[in-house]
C-alpha cells in the first residue's frame, strides 16, 4: 500500500525485543519515530541503532518514542543489540520489531524492488499522537540517516501544531516562523500580537 501524509498509520500487533506491542496502544499520547533497516548485523544499521539509543534523552524531550524494525527475529535482534551497545558505546532500550516474514515492511511499503526484493529500505515515519503520519523519508540502503534532521523535523512539526505556523528552509528552534497565508492580517493580529515582518503579502515572518 502507498501511505500518504495525513493517513492513519496502519496498526499492528507484533513481537519486539520488549515483548509484544500494539502500535496504537504502545504509542499512547506520544509521537513515534518508526524506522526500518535491511537486516541485523550490518554496518550502517548498527551505527543508526546506536545513534538512536544515544539520542534517547532528545527524543524523550520531544515526547517521542523510537521504534526500530529489521527483517530478522527477536532472537537475532537481541544478539545484535549486544553488538550495538558494545560498538556504539550506548545502551539500547527502545523496542525493535521482529519482521522476518516482511509483514510490517510490506504493510508500510518498505520493500523497494530496485534496492532488494526481500530487505526493507531505510524508511522513516514520524507519527503524531493521533496516529497520523506526518512525515516520511526513504534513504537508500547504503546511506545512513541524518539524525539532526529527524530531530529538527520533530521540532518543526510540534512548533507548527502549537502555534499554527509554518517553518522556513533550514529552520531551527528560536528562528522566526512563517504566518500561513490562510491566516489573514486581522486574525494574525490576534494570534501574533508581537507583530511580524511582511516581506511579501504571502510571506510574513514572526517570532514565537
Amino acid at each position: 500500500m502507498s501511505l500518504k501524509l495525513g493517513d492513519t498509520a496502519p496498526n499492528f500487533t507484533i513481537a519486539t525485543t520488549k515483548g509484544e506491542i500494539n502500535l496504537h496502544q504502545w504509542s499512547g499520547d506520544s509521537w513515534v519515530f518508526f524506522f526500518s533497516h535491511p537486516a541485523d548485523f550490518t554496518p550502517v544499521c548498527t551505527t543508526e541503532m546506536g545513534r538512536t539509543a544515544q539520542l534517547a534523552p532528545e527524543f524523550e524531550a520531544r515526547n517521542t518514542k523510537s521504534l526500530g524494525l529489521s527483517t530478522d527475529t527477536v532472537e537475532e535482534h537481541l544478539k545484535w543489540i549486544s553488538d550495538v551497545d558494545d560498538t556504539q558505546n550506548t545502551v539500547l532500550q527502545f523496542p525493535i520489531v521482529a519482521d522476518p516474514d516482511h509483514k510490517i515492511a510490506e504493510m508500510y511499503d518498505m520493500i523497494h524492488s530496485g534496492e532488494s526484493s526481500t530487505a526493507a529500505v531505510r524508511s522513516v515515519f514520524i507519527i503524531d499522537p493521533d496516529n497520523k503520519i506526518r512525515l516520511t523519508m526513504t534513504y537508500p540502503m547504503s546511506v545512513g540517516r541524518n539524525f539532526d534532521e529527524i530531530l529538527r523535523v520533530l521540532d518543526a512539526l510540534q512548533t507548527g501544531d502549537k502555534y499554527s505556523v509554518a517553518t522556513p528552509a533550514d529552520w531551527r528552534p528560536g528562528n522566526d516562523v512563517i504566518i500561513p497565508p490562510s491566516i489573514d492580517n486581522e486574525k494574525a493580529k490576534q494570534m501574533f500580537p508581537q507583530g511580524w515582518n511582511e516581506i511579501r503579502s504571502y510571506l510574513r515572518l514572526t517570532s514565537i
